[in-house]
């Protein structure tokens, strides 16, 4: 898991962020997680996956086209890249 640090976070921002946590009943830190986890992951997004099966019904795929996509995909997880190499 990675960590971030902010640096010069300016006063007024760090109130408003212990403020916000105390109201929700979680620390700063806790706060800061779900800001960024909603920012950059919000719940409405829309997923590739779910993009290309719905070009791919617009297209008329039947359910047995769609079928034969969903058995040829590589389904393995995706290794994170490494820049330690």
């Amino acid at each position: 898991m990675a960590t971030i640090a902010a640096l010069n976070l300016p006063d007024e921002v760090h109130r408003a962020l212990c403020v916000r946590a105390a109201k929700h009943g979680r620390s700063v830190e806790a706060e800061i997680l779900d800001i960024l986890e909603t920012t950059a992951l919000p719940p409405d997004r829309v997923k590739l996956g779910t993009l290309l099966f719905n070009i791919g019904r617009e297209i008329g795929l039947t359910d047995e086209e769609v079928a034969i996509f969903d058995n040829l995909r590589d389904k393995t997880p995706a290794k994170p890249i490494s820049f330690d190499e």
